[in-house]
């Protein structure tokens, strides 16, 4: 049994590939790591951009569409889609055996959205409806503009995956989104049950972004706290969703077929290189969560991870927490700042690919 398997059959937790290729999907790379226990897909814009622009998998595609008439950025959507269906049948049999727990694969909207509510829902639902697949998770950002519009497409019975969230503040908007909307299906007569979700809180940018401030703030005690952070604040993170998804309120849910939206532990490869390749995947070991991997953190932790139930260690995550904020760490701001980084990342890997699939097409036109 491999360590990916026994993370999901020792301690309920569901293993993701943090990545999607065209190569991956036609050579059975995935299809081997679905077999050696991966239990679902995760891509970002940053990821889609650096399969298309790294790879010539996409070039007789593209070409075609841009024979046919099409513009770059619908050349693009067509590429990415056909990666995500073709990776939802390779999931579907996990999605069918669990029940509908695990096996899905997700795709974001523009990241030009991340601001506009209303421009985030339209194209949640277009995104729906191009793919319609059981098996589907449509990303959207945990920007303060996001919140409504998660609330808005879960009330419609759409399954969201909810993307860079950074601060137990944010996480507890979410949450509270993902609630009321499950209470408009309810209020409808809809199938709780076919609503599924994750709220992806991301790790080991936390620890950069802190570490950071605490190198420049210099002192001894500062510099001690280094590293402390990210792990502290996931683990109360699930703290709140084990409070959160619990009493009258959710129990009235669950009766009708709800499921929890279960926290999905993002950005886990460790930045830092004097620390442990697999810290935190390690450390966020727990029942009804998600832990997402990119190929390298899989081998790693393959290789030397350590099986073992971590994630609720709350009393000492809120005294680390507590030492942050005496020592002038403003986690709130620094998940402002986080969000903004990664709203900006992912706009930028996304213009980085039009940008060079435009001079493809010019070259093609010649």
């Amino acid at each position: 049994m491999t360590r990916l398997q026994r993370l999901f059959d020792e301690q309920g937790q569901s293993p993701w590939l943090d990545n999607l290729t065209r190569t991956d999907l036609r050579d059975g790379t995935l299809a081997a790591l679905v077999k050696a226990g991966v239990r679902g897909v995760t891509a970002n814009p940053t990821i889609f951009a650096r399969a298309i622009e790294g790879s010539d998998a996409y070039d007789e595609q593209f070409a075609e569409l841009i024979g046919r008439g099409s513009g770059v950025p619908e050349a693009y959507w067509d590429l990415v889609i056909d990666d995500v269906r073709a990776a939802l049948a390779v999931l579907r049999p996990t999605f069918d055996a669990s029940g509908g727990t695990d096996g899905f694969v997700s795709i974001e909207v523009a990241p030009e959205l991340a601001r506009d509510p209303a421009g985030t829902v339209a194209q949640a639902h277009e995104l729906h409806r191009r793919i319609a697949e059981p098996n589907l998770l449509v990303k959207i950002p945990a920007t303060a503009e996001g919140v409504p519009a998660i609330a808005t497409m879960i009330g419609a019975g759409r399954s969201i995956n909810v993307t860079l969230i950074f601060s137990l503040e944010r996480y507890q908007q979410v949450i509270e989104a993902y609630l009321s909307g499950l209470e408009t299906v309810a209020e409808r007569g809809g199938d709780l049950a076919s609503v599924h979700s994750v709220a992806s809180f991301f790790v080991s940018r936390v620890d950069t972004e802190v570490d950071r401030r605490l190198d420049a703030l210099g002192t001894t005690q500062c510099r001690a706290l280094r590293g402390s952070a990210a792990l502290a604040q996931a683990r109360l993170a699930y703290r709140i969703f084990e409070d959160r998804f619990a009493g009258e309120r959710w129990r009235r849910l669950a009766d009708l077929g709800a499921r929890v939206q279960r926290p999905l532990w993002a950005s886990t490869s460790t930045k830092d290189p004097a620390r442990p390749d697999t810290l935190y995947v390690d450390g966020l070991i727990g029942p009804r969560t998600v832990t997402t991997l990119p190929e390298a953190t899989i081998a790693a932790f393959e290789d030397h991870g350590n099986v073992a139930r971590t994630v609720d260690a709350a009393g000492d995550a809120a005294a680390v927490l507590g030492r942050l904020a005496a020592a002038g760490v403003d986690l709130r701001d620094v998940g402002r700042t986080l969000e903004d980084q990664g709203v900006a990342a992912f706009h930028e890997s996304f213009a980085h690919v039009l940008a060079a699939l435009d001079a493809k097409a010019r070259r093609l036109a010649r």
